[in-house]
């Protein structure tokens, strides 16, 4: 069983810069079957962005999308942790605070990203969002 974040975390996660638009950021969601992108300016992470913050903060408000950027509709307080951190801890903060995704961080910047699925495949293989988030991808 995996000890410490960097043993489970996806590494090189997709990032964008607070200006890419909402229109790339969802095509490039779709292009690399993920759920979210985290967003990074200067190096330094500064939010993160889900399929469901676009829609919620973006699409529902109706109007031309556009021209609207990504920083519009990202999350900027974001609980992180670090590679060496135990996953037990990581593990803890989804629990405690109810958040699905964790960026990791090192030296300020975002070097992978954990997911409630990511810890329930380590820590919890025999569970159904084990078995869902091992399972290839719906083409």
């Amino acid at each position: 069983m995996a000890q410490q974040v960097r043993d489970i975390m996806t590494a090189d996660p997709v990032v964008v810069t607070p200006q890419a638009s909402v229109i790339d950021v969802a095509q490039r969601m779709r292009t690399e079957d993920i759920g979210s992108v985290l967003v990074v300016e200067n190096g330094a992470l500064r939010g993160l962005v889900t399929d469901r913050d676009l829609v919620v903060r973006i699409l529902a408000e109706g109007g031309a999308v556009t021209d609207r950027p990504v920083s519009e509709a990202c999350s900027e307080e974001l609980l992180t942790v670090a590679p060496d951190d135990d996953v037990r801890q990581a593990l803890s903060l989804v629990r405690g605070r109810a958040v699905r995704r964790l960026p990791v961080v090192e030296n300020e910047r975002p070097i992978g990203i954990v997911s409630l699925g990511d810890l329930a495949v380590e820590r919890d293989p025999g569970s159904a969002l084990s078995d869902i988030s091992a399972a290839s991808p719906n083409e």
